[in-house]
């Protein structure tokens, strides 16, 4: 099912992760994990809760210590010398509530060694609308405007590569386009993105390749195209009558005068329809690639 690492537009990688396992209490929370990440990739990470994605990125963050396999980062291991060239927007994070969002920012964009703190950070609050909440308290935020500000902490240092884990988490409708728009300006300025979300509509208007764990272990890696290409075509139908027998279909979901059927990628849709039309009134017949949020379902209930 994991299909190979075709890229061919990226040829610097930035990330690269091979024979990865890590284990706690004896149980393998990660299991052989290989892949990579090129420079100004958006990169999605994917997986159902527990599938170890927030272990793979804090193994690559130096947080946790692989039991084996390696990890290069710019072609180099974990350094003291290479933090101020990440950036990581955890999926939850502590901040001390008692002092003013101003302060918190120029904290960690010291640390970070930003120069011309006070300009970057205003043009970051006015990006994500916090410039009202300046000199406020971080209690004084809501959960949505907590989380546009540690968007502000992970991306005000300029970073080569940002790691996210759920980015959206918290954020209505309007600052998740906000923050989308930001990412792929980020992207198209040469930061490379890591996105680990459960969000497959932002998926697949964002992300280049994936991969996508399940149990510890990889179950899909490759390009968006190439993994759709191996869970075939949805034919979405919508009729008056009794849907006949028909070979060659995969899977069919029938809600009663509405379905959907499932279809090898290189089946001849017109003979399918044929044969529908022979024995139904068809209102309805649309072929299309079968979405990631079908194929991430899929896999999880395999």
């Amino acid at each position: 099912m994991i299909s190979g690492d075709t890229r061919s537009d990226w040829d610097e990688d930035v990330l690269k992760v091979e024979h990865l396992t890590k284990t706690f209490d004896r149980r393998h929370i990660l299991e052989d994990i290989s892949f990579s990440v090129g420079k100004g990739e958006v990169f999605g990470l994917l997986g159902p809760n527990g599938a170890g994605k927030t272990t793979l990125i804090r193994t690559i963050l130096d947080i946790f210590r692989p039991d084996t396999g390696t990890i290069a980062l710019f072609g180099t291991t974990f350094s003291d010398d290479i933090k101020d060239s990440i950036g990581y927007l955890p999926e939850e994070g502590s901040l001390d509530k008692e002092i003013a969002v101003s302060e918190c920012i120029r904290y960690f964009a010291e640390l970070k060694h930003v120069e011309a703190i006070d300009r970057k950070m205003d043009a970051w609050l006015e990006k994500l609308d916090l410039t009202a909440y300046r000199d406020k308290k971080i209690q004084e935020l809501s959960k949505g405007m907590h989380r546009r500000l540690q968007v502000i902490l992970a991306v005000i240092h300029e970073p080569d590569l940002l790691i996210l884990d759920e980015p959206f988490s918290g954020l209505d409708p309007l600052n998740t386009k906000t923050l989308k728009d930001i990412l792929l300006d980020l992207s198209s300025n040469g930061t490379t993105l890591i996105m680990s979300t459960h969000q497959m509509d932002e998926v697949e208007r964002m992300c280049n390749r994936i991969l996508m764990l399940n149990n510890g272990k990889m179950v899909l890696y490759g390009s968006l195209d190439e993994i759709r290409q191996q869970f075939g075509l949805s034919i979405e139908v919508r009729y008056e009558g009794t849907l006949p027998h028909i070979d060659d279909i995969l899977g069919i979901n029938d809600s009663g005068n509405a379905a959907e059927l499932i279809v090898e990628k290189d089946a001849d849709t017109q003979a399918i329809l044929q044969t529908l039309a022979a024995s139904v009134v068809i209102r309805k017949f649309e072929v299309k690639q079968r979405s990631m949020n079908e194929i991430f379902l899929e896999v999880c209930r395999r």
